[in-house]
């Protein structure tokens, strides 16, 4: 369907669960209080719902968390998303610690791709940045998932002084094997607001000044809004998702449903409109979509995260889902 900007919106974010299995500091530190599970969407409230916003026009989903692999039996809602009439693709953002393991799961249910969270390749960096000793399992979970044959990607959040002089070895994962590095700018939600993050044009300008043969790279890689560099050679591409220094709101095709049933038209707002009670109160499928036809039509126009003093909403990034 369109918002009243005349953007096509077809994709949704879905968030299983607010637990994860590691504490970054800038989404999830240790202490934090968490959602009863009576509180959170069943499996069977998120297929709902999926098969709703289906309905209006979704066609793309990522199922991300906090953790969604901490979620018991996640690899079955993903077959239960998979087999929605007008879904096409079923995609999943992890920490990766857990992905090998239930890999075999996942891809008997049909997961499309991967997105696997990685800030540092050290493994001291990673314990002292995740509060969990896990690198190499999730290093060897990205290598089960490449073996698979599943496409796979790299999340990077760079932060100043923290992992900001490991960039260059974390883009050359691109060369040694076939997947994509995407840098992510960070954003000032949550606990992300008392980090100092990297610009991409920043990144964008040291890589291309390594290897000044780098070109744009404009195949289709994913539904989201990265933009994309290749070097000759490399088996992967890099990428850019600049929210804070490169808005790309006005062709924006998302909207996110946190895992206590709330749909959220814009990260940067705390306006939703909340699902689990009309759920559970037994309203009609037709009801549920005139809530979420009415979200989406109103979604705003564009982000202020360059003015935190707009910004609205202030929930933990695990609780809204990336």
């Amino acid at each position: 369907m369109l918002d009243q900007y005349a953007r096509e919106i077809d994709y949704l974010r879905v968030s299983v669960t607010d637990r994860c299995n590691l504490r970054c500091r800038y989404c999830m530190p240790e202490g934090i209080a968490l959602m009863p599970m009576r509180d959170l969407l069943t499996y069977e409230e998120i297929t709902e719902i999926c098969a709703s916003a289906a309905e209006l026009g979704i066609r793309k989903l990522k199922i991300t968390g906090g953790e969604p692999l901490a979620r018991l039996g996640c690899p079955s809602l993903i077959a239960m998303l998979k087999a929605i009439p007008g879904i096409e693709q079923v995609t999943m953002t992890t920490n990766g610690v857990l992905l090998e393991k239930y890999l075999p799961e996942l891809l008997a249910a049909g997961l499309d791709a991967v997105n696997v969270s990685l800030d540092t390749l050290s493994p001291e960096r990673f314990a002292a940045i995740t509060g969990r000793d896990e690198l190499g399992a999730v290093l060897r979970s990205i290598d089960a998932a490449l073996f698979s044959g599943l496409k796979t990607k790299i999340n990077v959040v760079p932060q100043r002084g923290m992992n900001d002089d490991e960039w260059l070895s974390l883009a050359l994962l691109a060369n040694d094997k076939p997947l994509d590095v995407r840098f992510i700018e960070l954003m000032p939600i949550g606990f992300g607001a008392g980090s100092e993050g990297v610009s991409n044009d920043e990144l964008l300008g040291k890589l291309t000044a390594l290897y000044p043969h780098a070109a744009p790279d404009e195949t289709i890689h994913g539904n989201g809004p990265a933009k994309y560099v290749h070097i000759p050679g490399w088996r992967g591409s890099v990428g850019f998702i600049s929210a804070i220094h490169g808005r790309f709101c006005d062709a924006c095709n998302r909207v996110r449903l946190t895992a206590q049933g709330k749909l959220k038209p814009c990260l940067c707002y705390a306006e939703t409109a909340d699902l689990l009670p009309l759920l559970r109160s037994g309203v009609s499928r037709e009801e549920i979509k005139a809530t979420m036809e009415i979200a989406i039509y109103h979604k705003q126009k564009q982000h202020c995260f360059e003015n935190p003093d707009k910004i609205t909403e202030k929930a933990r990034m695990a609780s809204i889902g990336g």
